[in-house]
């Protein structure tokens, strides 16, 4: 693509594709066999300068691509609408990136901005759909018609990162379901944080999937422009994002569930624990009671009486052994 202050601009016809400098838009714009596609990885003065000067985008659309949004949406405008998207990437401690992609689709283009980015993401990351999509399109395995068409490859471009970070967390959690039926306690804190790390990870990709079904649910309900031939390329988006959704609502069920038994079983050991310490103290309490009565000042002696000192080890025996078979007839130990 030809590229200035992180813009870059690719013409799509049916024999190919051809990079063209910015100062070329306008001009390809007036071109009826020419599907334009702009791609801005910083949305800049000279972004905004584009967007609003020469692709005469709305005033909020532009807003939009230059700052931060935490939610997806739809906004149509009279000769475009925006599209707000979002997909996952991984960060330190179980967190999870928003990685946020914009689409401006008009009537003879596609204009997708990037960003803004968290500092500690990698650049390169927010381009991996559009870079896998430019690859299709310079193979010629790719080759769109209409700009709903280039969207759609972008999208499921998006679908498609989605679906794969819902397997690499279904990796993980198929190794913590094996450490907890192998019987594996280790550190509960630790584990327990490794457990919830992945239902949040998978609770991220649950929203940007619903999300982005119910944006382009939108679209194809209340967009006129969209023609008969496209369509079905908006259904077929919403059913690749809703799957997303509902793969990702399986495994956080099936994660609650290793989750929940991890617990009852950290849960039921510290109860035998606790019941066992109830009974060494039930057991101990009689001891206890006469060795307090034996050490009061009251009772002086002098010498060690041994028939006595017998007498009451033997009762403390009895007491605890009586004690011992209550409890256990209880079912205590």
């Amino acid at each position: 693509m030809g590229t200035m202050a992180g813009i870059s601009v690719l013409a799509v016809r049916e024999d190919g594709v051809e990079m063209y400098p910015v100062s070329e838009v306008a001009a390809l714009l007036d071109r009826p066999d020419t599907l334009l596609w702009v791609d801005i990885t910083t949305c800049g003065p000279a972004a905004t300068e584009l967007l609003t000067d020469v692709l005469g985008c709305h005033p909020l659309a532009v807003r939009d691509c230059t700052r931060r949004n935490r939610v997806p949406r739809v906004r149509i405008y009279p000769h475009q609408h925006l599209l707000i998207l979002h997909g996952p990437q991984r960060g330190p401690s179980g967190h999870v990136h928003y990685i946020e992609l914009d689409q401006i689709v008009g009537d003879r283009y596609v204009v997708t901005v990037h960003g803004p980015l968290n500092p500690a993401v990698d650049p390169a990351v927010a381009l991996r759909e559009t870079e896998a999509v430019r690859r299709r399109l310079e193979s010629g395995r790719l080759r769109p018609g209409t700009p709903y068409e280039l969207s759609y490859a972008i999208s499921t471009a998006l679908a498609h990162t989605l679906e794969s970070f819902i397997e690499e967390l279904t990796r993980e959690v198929w190794q913590l379901e094996q450490r907890v039926t192998g019987g594996h306690m280790g550190n509960p804190e630790e584990f327990l944080e490794e457990l919830f790390q992945a239902r949040h990870g998978l609770l991220a990709v649950r929203t940007m999937g619903g999300l982005g079904a119910e944006v382009f649910g939108r679209i194809a309900a209340v967009e006129k422009r969209v023609t008969a031939a496209d369509l079905p390329l908006i259904t077929d988006i919403v059913d690749q994002l809703t799957r997303i959704r509902a793969l990702a609502d399986g495994e956080r069920e099936y994660l609650q569930g290793v989750i929940e038994f991890y617990r009852a079983r950290a849960e039921t050991k510290m109860t035998i624990a606790a019941e066992r310490l109830a009974v060494i103290a039930v057991v101990t309490l009689p001891i206890t009671a006469l060795s307090s009565i034996y050490g009061m000042n009251i009772i002086v002696n002098d010498h060690t009486h041994l028939p006595q000192l017998l007498l009451v080890l033997t009762v403390m025996a009895i007491m605890s052994t009586l004690l011992l078979t209550w409890a256990k007839r209880r079912g205590w130990w």
